[in-house]
């Protein structure tokens, strides 16, 4: 297995939490038994004193949930309209050309939050594999959905990686792993698995559909402290239910749209808006200039014309550009200059780059690349491709990534290939036709689309893309798909 060969001792030691977890875990989710468990419960009271020689910045983590790549105005959508961020987009270092390694929400939230690949945080898919004996709900089932979220205790996460230096953190909105403490978080609204409704987020998913006071409250009060605050905004959007406030929704409806793409504008417009409440608090409370700001989507959306709230094939769980390209972008007006970039960068680089805006000692088996300096310098990005993978929605044999492998991909310079794999997949099976076929590759520069296979016609970049997967990390019980 890939995390066996990457856990040295050395590795171990920087990376984990605690070892002995392992046996108490399950159980303290499922009966609160494990009180040994060194999760962290108390507020930082550590405030910046009159002799830091420079106040951290506070850092605000936008992100949306099920939202195209394309569907923004400043990426050039002639419908939707996203003035908010727009304007961090004009304000800010934009990324056109963002990525996240695995387009389904759980392990791609996870490697936000964490700076690790879902092969290596072990959090590749949603949810327990529905085929297990007593099915869904059943004891197995819930025993292992007990044992995936304890997977986060094994890492240290971006929340943790910041309390030194004196950050409060709050959680809201979209969470799947337990309890907000479970990551680290000083606040939050996440109640959390076994609690009712904890799958991932509870009452955390009111956050931005029903106000932000939670937000600005916390804000108001860590500013007041003079501490620095990391707030994780996840609000539910515009991710189903599509139910739009009426006022947006007409909009769109008198554009002539089928009713499920009128909906899902209107959603994205209504999460645009909840930005802009925020980035105008942090103007009125004079906070802006000294607050990153970083966005990015979970995962990609192409929205069925039939079926409000569904999403086509070639989108979500897709290793396509309509499943795993975003926008990304880092906004910090006392030291960043606005600027539109063309490089590739990928969401795992965000952990390294806001440790290195804090200016917090970087975990060196962090697999991202600190864009801060590059950034703050406006000089080039040192880095010869990004990578991706993706896994079935249920996960099977939860301690081996490779059961549920269903593709891989690498994008060096204009090239991007999809190397696909016969991991284990019980469900979702319609939307995998495209995933589960042959080599695919694709010239980015000229077909963003991915309309155009050449894989045929060009073995031996195919050839040369398929060793740097290798090299990436091998695979080891899994079948590369031919046809």
């Amino acid at each position: 297995m890939r995390n066996l060969k990457l856990n040295t001792v050395k590795t171990l030691l920087k990376r984990f939490k605690t070892l002995p977890i392992a046996a108490c875990s399950t159980i303290m989710i499922l009966t609160s038994a494990c009180t040994s468990q060194p999760i962290t419960t108390t507020k930082v009271e550590t405030a910046i004193t009159e002799n830091s020689a420079e106040t951290p910045p506070n850092i605000l983590l936008i992100l949306s949930d099920d939202h195209a790549w394309n569907d923004y105005s400043f990426m050039g959508h002639q419908v939707v309209q996203t003035p908010s961020l727009d304007k961090l987009a004009n304000e800010g270092v934009t990324f056109k050309r963002g990525y996240v390694p695995t387009s389904l929400c759980r392990p791609s939230l996870a490697t936000i939050a964490t700076g690790y690949y879902a092969s290596e945080h072990g959090i590749t898919g949603n949810d327990p594999s529905r085929k297990l004996p007593g099915g869904k709900g059943g004891k197995l089932y819930e025993q292992q959905r007990a044992e995936i979220i304890a997977k986060i205790d094994n890492v240290q996460t971006l929340p943790m990686l910041l309390k030194d230096k004196g950050y409060v953190s709050l959680q809201t909105g979209k969470w799947w792993e337990g309890n907000f403490e479970r990551g680290g978080f000083d606040e939050g609204m996440t109640r959390g698995f076994p609690q009712p409704g904890g799958r991932h987020g509870d009452d955390g998913l009111k956050i931005g559909r029903e106000g932000l006071s939670t937000v600005t409250d916390f804000i108001d009060k860590t500013s007041a402290a003079n501490k620095p605050f990391l707030v994780w905004y996840a609000p539910y959007m515009p991710h189903a239910p599509h139910n739009p406030p009426p006022r947006l929704l007409k909009k769109y409806e008198n554009r002539g749209l089928p009713i499920s793409i009128a909906k899902y504008y209107a959603m994205i417009e209504w999460f645009d808006e909840t930005n802009g409440e925020l980035f105008d608090h942090l103007e009125k409370r004079g906070l802006k200039e000294n607050t990153l700001i970083v966005y990015v989507s979970d995962n990609g959306w192409v929205s069925n014309p039939t079926q409000t709230g569904r999403f086509l094939p070639r989108s979500k769980q897709s290793p396509g550009e309509s499943g795993v390209r975003t926008p990304i972008m880092f906004s910090l007006p006392s030291q960043l200059k606005a600027k539109m970039r063309s490089e590739v960068v990928s969401s795992i680089d965000i952990v390294p780059t806001i440790l290195g805006a804090a200016g917090v000692e970087i975990p060196v088996d962090l697999p991202g690349k600190n864009l801060f300096d590059d950034m703050k310098n406006d000089s080039p990005i040192a880095r010869d491709a990004i990578f991706g993978e993706g896994f079935a929605h249920d996960m099977d044999d939860l301690n081996n990534p490779e059961s549920t492998l269903l593709y891989r991909w690498v994008i060096e310079g204009q090239w991007k290939l999809i190397l696909s794999y016969d991991g284990k997949n019980v469900s979702y099976q319609k939307y995998h036709k495209d995933v589960l076929s042959g080599p695919r590759l694709y010239n980015l520069l000229e077909d963003e689309h991915e309309k155009n296979n050449l894989a045929a016609s060009n073995p031996a970049i195919v050839a040369k893309l398929s060793q740097k997967l290798v090299d990436w990390y091998p695979v080891t019980s899994r079948k590369i798909l031919q046809k």
